[in-house]
């Protein structure tokens, strides 16, 4: 019985190597099983059973006086399956910062910067004889993003003083100016063509009555400082304060009575504008001071300003 069993053993461990456990099952059964059933095995001290449905027991009927021969066979587990690979991408580099376009995506602070480095050259600058016998250097002050900016010919006995355009008797009247148009002077941006006082006597700069007006050198020296700010600031409108401004910032140069009364485009020889800016020659300040008569014409020419940036004036 035992050489029986033997082989019976060895054929059933070669069929469960070639067939599915259900064939072994429908083949097995009617052939040399009693009958099939779980194995009620004890759990041992070291191992724990295996779970019911991992293994099969074949019951094979025993003769008069022979015990129950029984096989026990693990039910093969399939792999697990292999996750499939996550594909992995590359991050794309990011794009480099492009440096904004000088005076159209420049913030307020970049334009702040941008004058500020721009006044501490004019400071220190000594291309024309002017900057030898100045007390102060005068960049020009004002609101960066202004949309208006006005432009004198040079800083005088208190803005050489000062530091600072237009602080005198002509400044009052260009702040009186500037609020019958509706505006405060911190809305708009003042300076000169020349950033350094000319004077009549170079040698007596405490003496009053001692300005005059820059000469063609000194203006082709300083001219590119106002460019410079022009083109940082951009705003939409300059208004060229007397003829000498006037003649050097308009292209068409002709005398302040001829280039009054309209608009000009702005074309400047050392820096190119991101977008066209225009620009209205009127009376200076210190002439209107001597000149009362003047004053009703310059008026006119400041409300031509008015109209285009549409403002209402003060009430």
């Amino acid at each position: 019985m035992k050489d029986s069993v033997r082989v019976l053993a060895c054929e059933l461990k070669q069929f469960l190597s070639t067939h599915e456990e259900e064939d072994f099952i429908a083949a097995a059964a009617p052939q040399a099983a009693a009958g099939f059933s779980r194995a009620d095995e004890a759990p041992t001290k070291h191992a724990a059973p295996a779970p019911a449905q991992d293994r099969l027991t074949v019951v094979f009927g025993a003769t008069a006086g022979q015990p129950v021969q029984e096989i026990s066979v693990e039910k093969p587990v399939p792999p697990a399956p292999q996750a499939a690979p996550v594909p992995t991408t590359k991050a794309a580099p990011a794009p480099t910062p492009q440096p904004l376009p000088q005076g159209t995506c420049m913030t307020t602070e970049q334009k702040t910067a941008a004058l500020d480095e721009l006044a501490q050259q004019i400071k220190t600058c000594t291309r024309c004889p002017l900057g030898s016998t100045r007390l102060n250097a005068v960049p020009g002050e004002g609101n960066v993003n202004a949309r208006l900016m006005f432009v004198g010919e040079g800083p005088g006995f208190d803005e050489d003083r000062q530091g600072r355009p237009f602080v005198g008797r002509a400044g009052q009247l260009l702040d009186k100016m500037i609020a019958a148009m509706g505006l405060k002077r911190e809305d708009v941006f003042i300076a000169n063509i020349a950033k350094c006082h000319p004077m009549v006597d170079p040698q007596h700069p405490e003496n009053h009555g001692n300005d005059r007006a820059p000469n063609a050198e000194e203006i082709a020296f300083c001219r590119k400082y106002i460019e410079k700010q022009i083109s940082i600031i951009l705003p939409e409108y300059v208004v060229a304060l007397g003829g000498v401004s006037a003649k050097a910032l308009i292209a068409d140069a002709k005398s302040l009575g001829a280039l009054r009364g309209k608009f000009h485009n702005l074309s400047l020889d050392s820096v190119s504008l991101a977008r066209p800016v225009k620009i209205l020659a009127t009376y200076h300040p210190a002439a209107l001071l001597r000149n009362p008569g003047w004053k009703k014409d310059a008026w006119a020419d400041l409300q031509m300003v008015m109209a285009a940036m549409g403002l209402k004036g003060s009430h």
